[in-house]
């Protein structure tokens, strides 16, 4: 059995002061096995809906959860925000939590699992594997999933279901031994290929469920996004760089 005693949680933010307290709440309320603590970093990335605000009223309610925030002085990408926020990582572990509710916390414990039965160095939270909910939305955004999905394991010779999921779980010092440079949502596909080139590392992937959101709703990853993904998936997966 391998013990830690924090996992870190890299929350980035941008314009989500609607839904930030609910994500909050629920990390407020999650009880990890084996007690372990949670470290919150919220990186806010120049939001202009008062996020930032909205994050420090909540941080005064709830003195307790330790939050801390960063912020941007200027917009940079989801990418960005995540090497903020992985750089000032203390925890054991590490995981992203986007600041929609897309993602359940309480099902942290499922990819923490074969970290502390000692089988693995990195989790990802796959929405297309088990018997999770999944909500029904774009058919397009699906077949896109699978062919960027596709392409990565043919670079990095995995055989993941689900490379572009939020729910990464990664030790610590692995995550931040990457030059990670993709700024925007070229980190998923980035992050991927380099893990995968650590000497020895062991990649278990788990399902997990997934509340979609609509663009109305505010989801803001787009079909530019998915040709960006694929450029970063034969730069950094097929050139190794």
């Amino acid at each position: 059995m391998v013990k830690f005693d924090t996992l870190s949680i890299v929350i980035p933010v941008y314009n989500e002061a609607r839904t930030i307290h609910r994500v909050l709440d629920l990390l407020r309320e999650l009880e990890l096995v084996n007690g372990i603590g949670k470290e919150i970093i919220l990186v806010d990335d120049c939001s202009t809906d008062g996020s930032a605000d909205t994050i420090r009223a909540y941080a005064a309610q709830h003195p307790q959860m330790g939050l801390r925030l960063l912020a941007h002085a200027v917009n940079q990408g989801k990418g960005a925000a995540l090497h903020t926020g992985i750089r000032e990582a203390t925890g054991d572990y590490l995981i992203v939590q986007d600041a929609d509710l897309e993602y359940d916390p309480e099902e942290y414990n499922l990819l923490i699992k074969p970290i502390l039965k000692g089988f693995a160095d990195v989790v990802f939270g796959s929405r297309f594997m088990g018997g999770h909910p999944h909500r029904v939305l774009f058919f397009w955004h699906s077949i896109g999933n699978t062919v960027l999905t596709f392409f990565s394991n043919m670079c990095t010779d995995l055989n993941l279901t689900d490379m572009e999921t939020c729910y990464k779980l990664f030790r610590r010092d692995l995550v931040q031994g990457l030059n990670l440079q993709e700024k925007r949502f070229g980190f998923e596909p980035e992050v991927t290929a380099k893990i995968a080139r650590v000497p020895g590392v062991r990649i278990y992937e788990v399902g997990i469920s997934y509340y979609g959101r609509t663009y109305a709703e505010g989801k803001k990853i787009g079909w530019r996004d998915g040709f960006r993904a694929l450029y970063c998936i034969f730069k950094y997966g097929l050139l190794g760089r």
